[in-house]
């Protein structure tokens, strides 16, 4: 009996745990949403002034940025699944944590009238910035195929086998439910889909001061996981073709422009340690 109650106790702390994270999480970025100055965000505080350094060095092109809506590109990446994606017209693409819009309004232009991109997110205000940059998009682009909707990453408002491709910028790790995250992409994706995923991952654990840093959860790297369980869930969940190709430089980029929230983070590792040695961009490839 003692045994059933304390298994149920620890459920339920768990759930709380998860929520509480959700809701750090929300806030952290709805506050990016809204322009509030203390917020963090995946690629720190600093280079929300100069959004456009970030794409560009991540790898995004001059022309697809000034094809943008005014404010789409929050400076919120850690690198450029479009550049992995491979889009073609006519596709269903899925933006898992769209935000304001800044993957999906270049996905929009790649598939083209016949395609479709829909964004989730489950920050109001976020879907609120993206929603009005969908007239814009359309005056630029002379385009109609892109939409958002309120959702969980992990209860996706998508049916079955209706998504081409899945893309995510910065945010899966950000979950703290990671196995049911690959579950829902895995369950919209039709057969033969595939995934195309930036996100922030370990190569070995952090310490605990950091994991517990709020700042730190919201700029997704507490809440990032070793490589090779990235690899694990994908193996369990029934992916194939897995491809993770790692980036370290795009850590060291963000120490050498004294990005505050990686400059606050890198300050609170062991002595002689570098935020390098233990957090990368990973690029996610893989197939259903």
């Amino acid at each position: 009996m003692k045994t059933k109650q304390a298994t149920t106790m620890s459920t339920e702390n768990s759930a709380k745990t998860k929520q509480a994270i959700k809701e750090t999480v929300r806030a952290g970025y709805a506050a990016i949403a809204i322009q509030q100055p203390s917020a963090c965000c995946c690629s720190g505080r600093s280079n929300q002034a100069d959004p456009d350094r970030l794409a560009q060095a991540v790898g995004y092109d001059a022309a697809s940025l000034a094809l943008l809506p005014e404010g789409a590109n929050m400076g919120l990446s850690c690198g450029n699944p479009l550049a992995i994606a491979a889009l073609q017209e006519g596709q269903t693409v899925l933006d898992l944590g769209s935000g304001g819009g800044f993957d999906a309004f270049q996905a929009g232009v790649k598939v083209k009238a016949k395609g479709q991109v829909i964004g989730v997110d489950m920050t109001p205000e976020m879907l609120a910035k993206a929603r009005n940059n969908i007239a814009p998009y359309r005056e630029r682009t002379g385009l109609d195929n892109v939409q958002f909707r309120l959702g969980e990453i992990e209860y996706l408002p998508l049916p079955d086998n209706s998504v081409d491709v899945a893309i995510s910028n910065c945010v899966i790790n950000l979950s703290p439910d990671k196995p049911q995250v690959w579950r829902e992409i895995f369950r919209v994706l039709k057969p033969g889909g595939k995934i195309a995923v930036s996100d922030l991952a370990l190569l070995k654990p952090l310490p605990d001061p950091i994991r517990e840093m709020a700042a730190a959860l919201v700029g997704c790297v507490a809440g990032a996981i070793l490589v090779d369980e990235i690899q694990s869930l994908l193996e369990k969940t029934g992916f194939l073709h897995i491809q993770l190709t790692p980036n370290p430089e795009y850590v060291r980029q963000m120490q050498d422009w004294n990005d505050p929230l990686y400059k606050e983070i890198a300050q609170s590792l062991p002595q002689g340690e570098a935020l390098a040695d233990y957090v990368i961009s990973l690029s996610i490839a893989a197939q259903k």
